[in-house]
Parts: C-alpha cells; structure tokens; sequence
C-alpha cells in the first residue's frame, strides 16, 4: 500500500534532486532583435576622479572600476529623454526588421528593472507610445538582470498555445539618478571600506534600451528558432544584492559564489537533455570581466564564443543579454546555435537556446 504522503515525499525528492525546469519550443522564432545605446559616455575614469580622496582613503586602486570589473565607460540618455522612449525606438526597429505592423502585435511585455512609479505598468507607456492595439495584452516581468529571457520564454509559450501571433518583449534602463546617488553618498558621509564595495556595483551600470520580436516560426523560415532551455532557482540568496533608485547594494564575493554554484549545478543537470558544449555563440547577461571570466571557467566554454560589451556599455541589466544578441546578430551565419545565459539577483538562472 502507497501512503499520500510517500507520495509526496518522493516528489519533493525528486524536485531536490532535478533542480530544474525545462522548457521547449514548438513553433516561435525570434523574427526582430535590436538595442539602443543611449548617446552620454561616462568613462570609468569620471567617476575615478570625482572618488579619488575616497579611494586614497581607503587604499584602493584609483583605477578600481577598469582594473577590477573590466568597465572602461558606460552611457546614460540626454536629459531630455525617457528611459521608455528607448524602449519605444527598439521595440519600432525591432518590427521594422521583421516587415510586421503594430497592429498585428498580441503581446507586449516590459522587463525593465528601471520604473519611476509604483503604477501603472511601465507597459502601458510602451503600448501607447508604439500604437499598438487595444487587442494585445500588456504587462511587466520584473526579475532583476533574467527579465528579458523570462519575457521571450513567456511569449514564446503564448505562441506555441496559439494564443497570440506576435509578441514584443522590450527592457530599458536609466541608471543615472542611482550612479549619482551612490557617487554623492560615498563621497559626502563617512564610508568604511566594506561599504564602499558593498555599493561597488553601483558604479558599473549603465542605461540603454533592446527589443525582440517574437512570431511564428512557421510563418517566418528565415526566423531563428527559439528551441527552449532549463531555469534554476537559488532564492535562499535572495538577499545578496538588493537594489532601489538610491542604489544597489551587494555582497559581491557572496552572489559570485552562488551565482557560479546555481550555473553550474543547472548546466550539470540539464546534460541529459540538452548539449550546450560546443555552441557557436554564448550570449551572456554583461557584469564585469570576474563574472564573465568564472562563468567560462565554471562550465568550461571557448572565451572566443562569449561576446562581451561590458568593457563600453556597463551592465545594462536586463537590457544587457539582448543588447549584446543585437550587436551579434550580424556576425551570426544560418544555423549558428546560441544560447543565451543569465544569472539574475534573487538569485535565478536561465539558458535559453537559438538557431539562427
């Protein structure tokens, strides 16, 4: 006799032991990608001179960003513009680049971490702004830096159920007012050294914007097949890197070790059904050289396959894995495989993979 709650024991052992969830695709392709790079270089060396008498202070290298993260600059948007007018201009290229009309769009989903109110969505904005009809669906995925993977995941789904024939999926980040928030607080109170690299990543991000058009593949051959992927989730770490407009705040050693320790236990596990060893492109959400560099060391992939515009563009946040996609994009032959990878503060992790 089978006991309910053997049942259930075995279950949950089971959940322990998988770890993952895995998805596949049916019929969605990725038919637009594009980003926008806002115009505004701010160069690591700024904002070195304006914490010079802090970093003397407590003997760190006066080229602290450039040496440690990687980050040579980073953009901001001009005064006048609004971080959901960068989402508006990629999410029009993106359409543009697949030959589809606004009014053919079902879905619209805004993965952006940046928002200036609690309500309403930073959706409706975008579906305005884009005139889309009043037919398709708006919402916000908010999941730190995995927003924009979770987001074409979700539309992909609604596409294969037949729900919608197109999705966009867009991000968009403005990361001045917390960069100035971070830079006026450390430099005008008293700060320890663990303070100050406890806000450290603070001074990495930058502002940009990207979109994806999502649509039928059998409707678009020349479409990159959206195949599926695994995700994972760690959210006892939840509290290692918690962020508002005043800035972000990080243990950094921490949400490394257990970033790298999700990934690869979730590359591990996902050896069965998929074989992500020799992809022609690993397309990566952007952080710093450490974070690039423990990522190819921990699964074990060509550094010449993983793309990186951190050293320019800073860590864009969600906007950042779908930045870097669009600026691949070019270089990508037919039938090229790319698996996007991300690792979001929570902490989560997702792969997701292409064929171009």
């Amino acid at each position: 006799m089978v006991l309910l709650n053997d049942i259930g024991d075995d279950r949950q052992e089971a959940t322990r032991v998988r770890g993952n969830a895995t998805i596949r695709h049916t019929n969605a392709a990725l038919v637009g990608i594009s980003a926008v790079v806002a115009p505004v270089v701010v160069t690591s060396r700024e904002l070195q001179r304006l914490l010079a008498p802090v970093l003397r202070r407590l003997r760190l290298p006066a080229t602290l960003l450039e040496r440690v993260a990687g980050v040579l600059e980073r953009r901001n948007w001009a005064p006048e513009y609004r971080f959901d007018d960068g989402a508006v201009e990629a999410g029009r290229r993106a359409l543009a680049e697949a030959g589809v009309a606004p009014h053919e769009v079902g879905l619209l989903i805004n993965t952006s971490v940046t928002r200036k109110f609690l309500e309403p969505s930073v959706a409706v904005g975008i579906h305005h702004k884009l005139g889309l009809p009043s037919s398709a669906m708006n919402f916000d995925i908010a999941n730190a830096c995995l927003g924009f993977v979770n987001g074409m995941t979700v539309a992909a789904q609604m596409i294969d159920a037949g729900q919608i024939r197109y999705a966009l999926v867009v991000a968009a980040e403005d990361t001045a007012d917390l960069s100035a928030n971070t830079i006026s607080r450390l430099t005008t109170r008293p700060t320890e050294r663990d303070r100050f690299l406890e806000e450290f990543a603070s001074l990495t991000l930058g502002s940009g914007a990207a979109a994806a058009l999502i649509g039928p593949a059998d409707e678009h051959p020349e479409g990159h097949r959206m195949i599926g992927g695994i995700s994972r989730a760690g959210t006892e770490h939840h509290q290692l890197c918690i962020g508002d407009v005043d800035g972000m705040f990080t243990d950094a050693a921490g949400l490394l070790r257990n970033g790298m320790d999700l990934v690869t236990a979730a590359w591990a596990e996902s050896a069965d059904e998929w074989d992500w060893h020799d992809m022609d492109r690993y397309v990566t959400h952007q952080v710093s050289s450490v974070h690039t560099e423990a990522i190819i060391e921990a699964i074990g992939i060509d550094p010449k396959r993983v793309p990186t515009t951190f050293p320019r563009w800073g860590n864009v946040g969600p906007a950042s894995l779908p930045m870097t996609l669009a600026a691949e994009a070019p270089s990508l032959s037919a039938g090229d495989r790319v698996l996007c990878m991300g690792v979001g503060s929570g902490i989560n992790t997702s792969m997701l993979e292409l064929v171009w």
